[in-house]
Parts: structure tokens; sequence; C-alpha cells
């Protein structure tokens, strides 16, 4: 039996126009980490944003999130505070510098950062005279955290906060941008976000100088000299021309991805609005604005009857890809001897909560597919 073409979670989705800007990267020989590709991409990107931000672009945002870091002095033996439900690369660059990462548990709403934990977590380290360098904030699948809360402690203790919006280009809370609330912000552009550039990312800077800086990081921090000469360490974060190009192309139907996403998101809520014990992730109210990066579920499996493995392998049956969701930092074996603040939020999440496809590209063929696996499943 010829086994059925796989659904994936969240593929790439090409717009049409990105080969053209390719093409001029090799027609004029621009195969570069520099060019007018990076250039046009940035300015695109600081024009979306809103406020007007600056953008670097660099080569992931685990490059972004390594050099805000970087940029806020945190070095070997600091602290920093940084979400526990996340993909590790949230985490990652606090180990790069040398400093311990303490985690924090979610709130039930956004399923990001708890204030109330954070807060705990800053008042018990400074008791042990630690006064965290800075903290990471995520905006999990797209689902902007609570702003008005994390910046008011964070600004309280005088503690800067970096966003990891790595999932979160084109959300907003109260139609301000993610990415534009704290002293620096990283996007991803990998091939399973909202749009991307094969492989990259960008840090969003408050000020010119900032951005400036960043790209002198990025490109290995050479001294204006005609020799090479470096007074910084440096890194090889810079994005390429090349990928810039595709960026460039993504970035002319951001707006359509998203939309696309938005409905595979009310697709799930229609399906499901009539099974006991799942419980659809939304936004908790009018203020906030979800790209819905990765629709997700969650599912009690004591009044529901059954568990999201139990789902997800269903689907796999049918080769559609779903996946649990992120498993916390503080259950990592890396991350085994670092401070978590918290109660079990993040941990239910995980036992029970599942990430279901999503893509901006899935047809009504593939809609089809899913929804007969699931509605099978449920019977």
């Amino acid at each position: 039996m010829t086994q059925k073409s796989k659904i994936w979670l969240s593929s790439p989705h090409m717009g049409g126009n990105e080969q053209t800007y390719i093409n001029e990267a090799f027609a004029e020989n621009w195969i570069a980490p520099l060019g007018p590709n990076v250039n046009a991409f940035e300015a695109q990107l600081e024009d979306y944003l809103t406020p007007k931000s600056y953008i670097a672009t660099l080569s992931s945002g685990t490059a972004a999130l390594h050099l805000a870091l970087v940029q806020l002095g945190v070095t070997h033996g600091d602290e920093v505070l940084c979400q526990s439900f996340t993909f590790s690369a949230s985490a990652n660059p606090i180990i790069y510098q040398g400093a311990k990462p303490i985690f924090i548990d979610s709130e039930e709403q956004t399923w990001n950062m708890c204030p109330y934990h954070l807060e705990q977590a800053i008042k018990h380290r400074l008791e042990h005279y630690k006064k965290p360098k800075a903290i990471i904030a995520v905006h999990l699948y797209g689902m902007p955290y609570q702003v008005e809360k994390i910046h008011a402690i964070a600004e309280a203790y005088d503690i800067p906060v970096i966003e990891d919006a790595a999932e979160a280009l084109g959300s907003t809370y109260k139609k301000q941008s993610c990415g534009t609330f704290g002293k620096f912000a990283a996007l991803s552009f990998n091939g399973n976000k909202i749009i991307t550039t094969s492989g990259g990312g960008a840090l969003v800077c408050k000020t010119l100088e900032s951005k400036l800086e960043t790209v002198k990081y990025a490109t290995q921090s050479r001294d204006d000299a005609p020799h090479y000469q470096h007074s910084q360490l440096g890194f090889n974060y810079r994005m390429s021309n090349i990928c810039a190009g595709i960026g460039r192309g993504q970035m002319e139907v951001l707006d359509h991805h998203i939309a696309f996403r938005r409905q595979m998101h009310d697709f799930y809520k229609e399906l499901f609005k009539n099974t006991d014990g799942v419980k659809v992730f939304e936004e908790p109210n009018g203020d906030y604005f979800s790209n819905h990066w990765l629709s997700a579920i969650i599912v009690n499996p004591e009044i529901a009857g059954f568990t999201r493995e139990e789902l997800r392998l269903k689907l796999l049956e049918e080769n559609i890809e779903s996946r649990p969701l992120w498993k916390p930092m503080h259950l990592q074996p890396y991350f085994k001897e670092a401070l978590f603040f918290g109660n079990s939020v993040a941990e239910t999440l995980f036992d029970q909560g599942l990430c279901l496809p999503s893509g901006s590209n899935l047809t009504d063929l593939d809609r089809e597919r899913i929804s007969n696996q699931i509605k099978l499943f449920l019977k």
C-alpha cells in the first residue's frame, strides 16, 4: 500500500518572488554577508514593526539572543531569568556567556512567563545578593506574554528584558508589535517559521547605535582600520545576501501567511468545539493578537477519555505530523541543576498539550484528511 503524502506541522511556504531576488544576487555577485538584499530585508522589517525599530539580520534567532546578552554585559557568573516553557534556543545563549539560567514557570492564560513567579525569583536572588542581569521572556507559539505585568516588574527592579519573539513576527499586544517592548528582541526565520530565509534571524534594537554595534559583533568585531584589527571578541553571525533575498520575497506575503495560520486556528476551534476535555489555545482577550504560528490544544484525559499521545499516534497513522508542546527547560537533563521558580503549569502543558499542523500552505485536501482522521479518532 502506497503511503499518503506527509502533512507537515509547519513547512516553508514560498511566495513567488524569492527566486528573483536570489537571481539578482548571483547576477551581481553579491554572494556575501552584505549587499542590497540584506539592506532591503532589514528595511522591510523595520517598516513592518510598530513602533519602528532597528533591525540587524543574523544567521539565526539564537545568534540574536546571544548578541543581546553580549551587549547587556552578561558574562561568567551572572544570572539570567528565562521562561522554562520554551525551546532550548531561548536558554542556550545564557550558557554561551558563562552565565546561569534561572527558569520561571508559565501562567495558564498565555502559557508564557508567570509574573508572580518572576518577581518571587527576583526577590529570592536579591536576598542572596545576586541581582539577575536580564530577563528572557518568550512570546510562545506567537502568543504575546503578559507585557504590562512583566515589564512593570522588570522596571521596578531595573532589569532589562530581552524578548524572544522568534515565533511571534506579526503578533501584537494592544496593537504594538511583539519584538518592540524589550531592550532587545530576537526574531527567527528558520524553515518552520511564519516566514523563512532557510535559516536566519534578526536582532531588534531600540537605536541605530545598537544596530551598528550588533552588526560589528556579528562580523567578527573588526575595527575601523585598513588592516584586520579586533579590540573585542567577535562572532560570525551575519546573514548572507542570498538568504536575505529569500526574506525579501517572504516579506511580500507575510500578512497572507499570518491570515492563513489564523484560519487554521479557527479550523481547529470548529473541529473541537463539541469535544469535552479539549481546549484550543487562543488569545485571553482583545488586547492580544497572535499570529498562531502553531495551533495547539490541551487534552484533559480525565474528561476527554483519551490522551494527547493517543491522538498524536492516530494522526501519525495517516502520515500527519503533530508534536507535543515544548518540554520545559527545568526538566531537561542538561539544565537539571538550574534553579526553578513555579508550580507545575509548564509541566502540565507539556503532559497534555499537542501542536497540530498549522502551515500557511495547507490545502483543502490536507484539512479534509486532518478533519477525517480526528473525527474518526473521536468516535
